[in-house]
């Protein structure tokens, strides 16, 4: 009997009908079952060959020239965090992101744990993603990996936003943050290698078409932050994807079903 995506998404359609669209990273409605969910909107997970996240390889991976990437992230004095049920979300509807002689626009940056990115096959406790767009609707993510501080250090601004966690560890909940100063982070990403790919949205509908930029700098995170952390997003990382241009892994295996 052969088998296509669509043949193999239809055996769980009973399940998914009540998710609709919603998605998680749990069973039916987790990463292997996006496609399902929505097989319109969600085509590009199951069959897109420029997926996110990757396996960094540092030996081929290209890399942004020194001082042609820069992070622009005006002081705030509280914005809005929110427990999307999928993610923790800053929403930060300003600052810019400069890449060669591309301006783009700052949306919002979230968190996921463990890492998405992994580096020569390593994976870190943390990652942000700040998701930047232009105005004619393309996306460019910048992101930070964190590793666990043996000082029990946590890098700015991150410290202070992290205190506000245990406020909004119910989905659906919100707060609003203290003063939030992005200095630090832009210095940063200035003074570190950055790695450059052409991927996707690592969320449905896993649009792919985004540029990402992946410090190669690691950022510090305590003990503690790191725990108020998990306990609230849990995991929320989708499974590592192909390596650009390489064949979508689940078509991959739809394909090897069929044989």
């Amino acid at each position: 009997m052969k088998f296509t995506i669509a043949a193999l998404s239809s055996l769980c359609a009973t399940v998914l009908a009540a998710s609709g669209s919603d998605y998680n990273y749990n069973e039916l409605t987790g990463p292997l079952n996006w496609y399902s969910l929505d097989p319109k909107n969600n085509a590009a997970c199951a069959h897109s060959k420029f997926q996110s996240p990757i396996n960094i390889d540092t030996h081929h991976i290209s890399h942004v020239p020194a001082g042609a990437l820069s992070i622009d992230i005006p002081d705030t004095n509280g914005t809005l965090f929110k427990n999307k049920g999928t993610t923790l979300e800053v929403d930060l509807p300003y600052g810019t992101l400069t890449a060669g002689n591309s301006s783009y626009t700052l949306a919002q940056f979230h968190f996921h744990t463990p890492s998405e990115h992994r580096v020569n096959s390593q994976y870190f406790p943390l990652e942000v993603h700040f998701v930047f767009q232009t105005p004619a609707g393309s996306t460019a993510v910048v992101g930070f990996l964190f590793e666990l501080s043996e000082s029990n250090e946590c890098f700015s601004p991150f410290q202070s936003l992290f205190r506000h966690v245990p406020q909004i560890a119910q989905p659906g909940s919100s707060t609003t943050t203290g003063p939030l100063d992005f200095d630090a982070l832009a210095n940063f990403l200035e003074s570190h290698a950055v790695y450059q790919y052409l991927g996707s949205l690592t969320t449905p509908p896993c649009t792919e078409g985004v540029k990402w930029f992946v410090s190669e700098g690691y950022l510090p995170l305590d003990v503690r932050s790191y725990n108020l952390l998990k306990k609230v997003i849990k995991f929320n990382a989708r499974y590592t994807q192909n390596h650009p241009g390489g064949e979508n892994l689940l078509m991959h295996e739809s394909q090897a079903m069929a044989q």
